[in-house]
């Protein structure tokens, strides 16, 4: 490691906004939520789900109560496309239950993610391109307008696509990629130029995905950003916020949270944080930690051994016994003072007047 790795590395910028008001807000309803497992999750395995796999993991996430589910991205190859076909074919997808399906801002892979949808009764289409300084000057080699005008012609196209299948209930997704590390004011521009097209109205919102792409602060840096956003986008009320955040720097659950008090409407992630790199936002500890707090998460997650038992099946990746509530050892103590703490706290618990949950160690 270097001495001084100030002369390689930079602190992230903070974002200037004095009147910030998330820090005094506190989480009282549940987000909309979305699972990205079989997309952000299955891309993330060194091994794929196949198809078995798949339709498994989607009927757990229909049975905990996911209403959206990003079920992968068509325009990757055959196996993502028929899954994602089969679905609506066979009927598998309950009349509440929204499917996305995730394209590169590029036109033949927008009309094949259109077709893999064909005779869905409702979807959602999510359409992406980075906009941040480093993948517009090293990626793309693009200026800012160049990298708007990929943004707003695949609008056009998700527009016109959807115009041919009247039959389906389409909603739209736009995420400015790597959101976390791009000027807020260009993700603003962008988003904006987004909604000129596709006409977005409070009876029919756009969903705008802010993601932390590559986690590059600590969590209250991306609570600026989101409160910024919501401050400046144009028509927020025909806006929904909708939180990715990664974990890189192991703070991913900590932004989603803080995402939540600065205003945004809905979480993005896995249900045990599979994903990229070292993970997605884990949903089921989002979701428990509101429980713990008196706030329904709006899932059902009373059989959490099963939960585990299908994503470590289906994913080939042990969960850690000191996952956050699905671990196996996380309710279990070796310390005989703790012992001693949580047996007496159950024998309370027992003589209490009273439902509310008071243990010792045992959050839940």
């Amino acid at each position: 490691m270097l001495r001084d790795p100030s002369t390689k590395y930079r602190p992230f910028p903070t974002i200037d906004l004095p009147d910030r008001r998330w820090p005094s807000n506190v989480i009282t309803r549940a987000p909309r939520w979305l699972s990205t497992d079989l997309r952000d999750g299955n891309q993330a395995l060194i091994d794929p789900m196949d198809a078995e796999k798949k339709t498994r993991f989607f009927d757990l996430l229909v049975k905990t109560g996911l209403k959206e589910i990003e079920v992968g991205f068509p325009s990757a190859g055959a196996t993502e496309f028929d899954f994602i076909s089969g679905l609506v074919k066979t009927g598998r997808i309950p009349d509440d239950v929204f499917v996305q399906v995730l394209t590169q801002s590029r036109r033949d892979l927008i009309e094949t993610t259109f077709a893999s949808l064909d005779g869905a009764k409702q979807g959602i289409v999510h359409l992406y391109n980075a906009v941040s300084p480093a993948w517009r000057k090293i990626v793309f080699g693009m200026t800012r307008d160049e990298v708007k005008r990929i943004a707003v012609e695949g609008a056009k196209v998700l527009r016109d696509e959807a115009a041919k299948r009247p039959d389906t209930d389409w909603h739209f997704e736009y995420s400015p990629e790597t959101f976390s590390t791009a000027e807020l004011d260009f993700s603003v521009e962008v988003c904006a130029a987004v909604m000129d097209v596709l006409r977005p109205t409070v009876d029919r919102p756009i969903i705008f995905n802010l993601p932390a792409t590559v986690e590059c602060a600590t969590p209250n840096v991306y609570a600026d950003q989101i409160e910024w956003f919501g401050r400046n986008i144009p028509n927020r009320d025909c806006v929904v916020i909708s939180l990715h955040t990664h974990n890189d720097r192991g703070t991913g659950v900590a932004a989603a949270e803080l995402g939540l008090m600065a205003g945004a409407d809905r979480v993005e992630g896995c249900l045990l944080g599979n994903g990229e790199r070292t993970g997605n936002c884990d949903l089921v500890t989002v979701a428990l930690n509101m429980y713990t707090q008196g706030v329904s998460p709006n899932l059902d997650l009373s059989d959490i051994d099963a939960i585990v038992k299908t994503v470590d099946y289906c994913t080939n990746i042990p969960v850690h016994p000191r996952t956050p509530y699905a671990g196996d050892l996380v309710f279990t103590a070796f310390s005989g003072s703790h012992q001693d703490a949580i047996k007496k706290g159950f024998a309370a618990q027992a003589a209490r007047n009273d439902a509310l949950w008071e243990v010792p160690y045992l959050p839940i």
